[in-house]
Protein backbone atom coordinates (compact mmCIF):
# COMPACT_ATOMS: atom_id res chain seq x y z
CA UNK A 1 0.00 0.00 0.00
CA UNK A 2 1.38 3.36 -1.03
CA UNK A 3 -0.09 5.36 1.88
CA UNK A 4 1.06 3.18 4.76
CA UNK A 5 -0.44 5.56 7.35
CA UNK A 6 -3.90 4.55 6.09
CA UNK A 7 -3.33 0.82 6.43
CA UNK A 8 -5.22 -1.27 8.98
CA UNK A 9 -2.90 -3.86 10.49
CA UNK A 10 -4.53 -4.51 13.86
CA UNK A 11 -6.03 -8.03 13.73
CA UNK A 12 -8.80 -6.97 16.16
CA UNK A 13 -9.98 -4.25 13.77
CA UNK A 14 -9.79 -6.60 10.79
CA UNK A 15 -11.86 -9.18 12.68
CA UNK A 16 -14.34 -6.47 13.71
CA UNK A 17 -14.81 -5.47 10.06
CA UNK A 18 -15.26 -9.11 9.00
CA UNK A 19 -17.86 -9.59 11.74
CA UNK A 20 -19.71 -6.33 10.98
CA UNK A 21 -19.78 -6.73 7.20
CA UNK A 22 -22.73 -8.37 5.52
CA UNK A 23 -21.59 -8.60 1.91
CA UNK A 24 -18.42 -8.86 -0.13
CA UNK A 25 -17.76 -8.11 -3.79
CA UNK A 26 -15.60 -10.85 -5.30
CA UNK A 27 -13.52 -10.57 -8.47
CA UNK A 28 -12.85 -13.65 -10.60
CA UNK A 29 -11.29 -14.27 -13.98
CA UNK A 30 -11.59 -16.83 -16.74
CA UNK A 31 -9.76 -16.75 -20.07
CA UNK A 32 -8.58 -13.17 -19.33
CA UNK A 33 -12.20 -12.07 -18.89
CA UNK A 34 -13.08 -10.48 -15.52
CA UNK A 35 -16.27 -11.05 -13.56
CA UNK A 36 -17.42 -9.59 -10.24
CA UNK A 37 -20.28 -10.59 -8.00
CA UNK A 38 -21.57 -9.36 -4.66
CA UNK A 39 -22.56 -12.01 -2.12
CA UNK A 40 -23.76 -12.01 1.46
CA UNK A 41 -21.47 -14.02 3.71
CA UNK A 42 -20.92 -15.52 7.10
CA UNK A 43 -17.50 -15.22 8.74
CA UNK A 44 -16.07 -18.23 10.56
CA UNK A 45 -13.37 -16.82 12.85
CA UNK A 46 -12.15 -20.26 13.93
CA UNK A 47 -11.37 -21.28 10.32
CA UNK A 48 -10.56 -17.78 9.02
CA UNK A 49 -13.02 -18.40 6.21
CA UNK A 50 -16.13 -16.90 4.66
CA UNK A 51 -19.14 -19.01 3.69
CA UNK A 52 -21.68 -18.23 0.95
CA UNK A 53 -24.83 -19.96 -0.23
CA UNK A 54 -25.48 -20.06 -3.95
CA UNK A 55 -27.02 -21.92 -6.85
CA UNK A 56 -25.15 -25.02 -7.97
CA UNK A 57 -24.98 -23.84 -11.60
CA UNK A 58 -24.32 -20.60 -13.42
CA UNK A 59 -21.65 -18.16 -14.52
CA UNK A 60 -20.14 -17.76 -11.05
CA UNK A 61 -19.73 -21.54 -10.72
CA UNK A 62 -18.12 -21.77 -14.17
CA UNK A 63 -15.58 -19.10 -13.22
CA UNK A 64 -14.75 -20.77 -9.91
CA UNK A 65 -14.22 -24.14 -11.61
CA UNK A 66 -11.81 -22.49 -14.04
CA UNK A 67 -9.91 -20.41 -11.46
CA UNK A 68 -10.67 -20.71 -7.75
CA UNK A 69 -8.23 -17.94 -6.75
CA UNK A 70 -10.26 -14.81 -6.04
CA UNK A 71 -9.99 -11.34 -4.57
CA UNK A 72 -12.79 -9.55 -2.74
CA UNK A 73 -13.52 -6.36 -0.88
CA UNK A 74 -15.65 -5.50 2.13
CA UNK A 75 -16.37 -1.81 2.69
CA UNK A 76 -17.67 0.05 5.74
CA UNK A 77 -19.06 3.38 4.50
CA UNK A 78 -18.54 6.09 7.12
CA UNK A 79 -19.99 8.96 5.10
CA UNK A 80 -18.98 11.71 2.75
CA UNK A 81 -17.73 14.95 4.28
CA UNK A 82 -18.79 18.04 2.33
CA UNK A 83 -16.28 20.86 1.98
CA UNK A 84 -13.47 18.36 2.68
CA UNK A 85 -13.89 16.22 -0.44
CA UNK A 86 -13.43 13.14 1.75
CA UNK A 87 -15.28 9.83 1.71
CA UNK A 88 -14.62 8.20 5.08
CA UNK A 89 -14.43 4.40 5.05
CA UNK A 90 -12.69 1.32 6.29
CA UNK A 91 -12.14 -1.47 3.80
CA UNK A 92 -10.60 -4.89 3.50
CA UNK A 93 -9.14 -6.55 0.43
CA UNK A 94 -9.26 -10.32 0.82
CA UNK A 95 -7.44 -12.88 -1.28
CA UNK A 96 -8.05 -16.58 -1.12
CA UNK A 97 -9.32 -19.75 -2.68
CA UNK A 98 -12.99 -20.65 -3.16
CA UNK A 99 -14.05 -24.27 -2.64
CA UNK A 100 -17.33 -26.09 -3.15
CA UNK A 101 -18.63 -27.69 0.03
CA UNK A 102 -20.27 -31.06 -0.50
CA UNK A 103 -20.27 -32.82 2.86
CA UNK A 104 -23.47 -32.63 4.86
CA UNK A 105 -21.67 -31.80 8.13
CA UNK A 106 -19.77 -28.85 6.69
CA UNK A 107 -22.87 -27.58 4.87
CA UNK A 108 -24.73 -27.64 8.17
CA UNK A 109 -21.83 -25.82 9.84
CA UNK A 110 -21.76 -23.26 7.01
CA UNK A 111 -25.46 -22.52 7.38
CA UNK A 112 -25.02 -22.08 11.12
CA UNK A 113 -22.22 -19.58 10.41
CA UNK A 114 -24.28 -17.76 7.76
CA UNK A 115 -27.46 -17.53 9.80
CA UNK A 116 -25.65 -16.50 12.99
CA UNK A 117 -23.79 -13.81 11.05
CA UNK A 118 -26.73 -12.41 9.07
CA UNK A 119 -29.96 -13.05 10.98
CA UNK A 120 -31.27 -11.25 14.05
CA UNK A 121 -32.90 -14.49 15.18
CA UNK A 122 -31.13 -17.40 13.48
CA UNK A 123 -33.21 -19.98 15.35
CA UNK A 124 -36.39 -18.90 13.54
CA UNK A 125 -34.70 -19.19 10.13
CA UNK A 126 -33.27 -22.61 10.98
CA UNK A 127 -36.70 -23.87 12.01
CA UNK A 128 -38.41 -22.30 8.99
CA UNK A 129 -35.98 -23.38 6.26
CA UNK A 130 -33.89 -26.18 7.69
CA UNK A 131 -36.34 -28.30 9.61
CA UNK A 132 -35.38 -31.20 7.38
CA UNK A 133 -32.09 -32.12 5.78
CA UNK A 134 -33.12 -31.78 2.11
CA UNK A 135 -32.57 -28.00 2.08
CA UNK A 136 -28.97 -28.52 3.15
CA UNK A 137 -28.47 -31.02 0.36
CA UNK A 138 -30.02 -29.00 -2.48
CA UNK A 139 -28.30 -25.67 -1.73
CA UNK A 140 -24.81 -24.85 -2.97
CA UNK A 141 -22.24 -23.71 -0.43
CA UNK A 142 -18.89 -22.04 -1.10
CA UNK A 143 -16.06 -21.48 1.36
CA UNK A 144 -13.43 -18.79 0.86
CA UNK A 145 -10.25 -19.79 2.67
CA UNK A 146 -8.53 -16.48 3.37
CA UNK A 147 -4.83 -16.38 2.49
CA UNK A 148 -4.24 -12.62 2.75
CA UNK A 149 -6.06 -9.56 4.08
CA UNK A 150 -5.08 -5.93 3.78
CA UNK A 151 -7.06 -3.08 5.30
CA UNK A 152 -7.32 0.63 4.64
CA UNK A 153 -8.97 3.52 6.47
CA UNK A 154 -9.82 7.02 5.29
CA UNK A 155 -10.89 9.42 8.03
CA UNK A 156 -12.36 12.89 7.86
CA UNK A 157 -10.06 15.58 9.17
Amino acid sequence: MRRIEKSITDKKIITELLNKGRYITIAMSKDDYPYIITLSYGYDNSRDALYFHCAKEGQKIDYIKYNSQVCGTIIEDNGYYNDECVQAFRSLVIRGKLSFIDTFQEKKHAFDVLLNHLEKDPKIMKEKHFGNDKNYIKTGILRLDITEITGKEEKAS
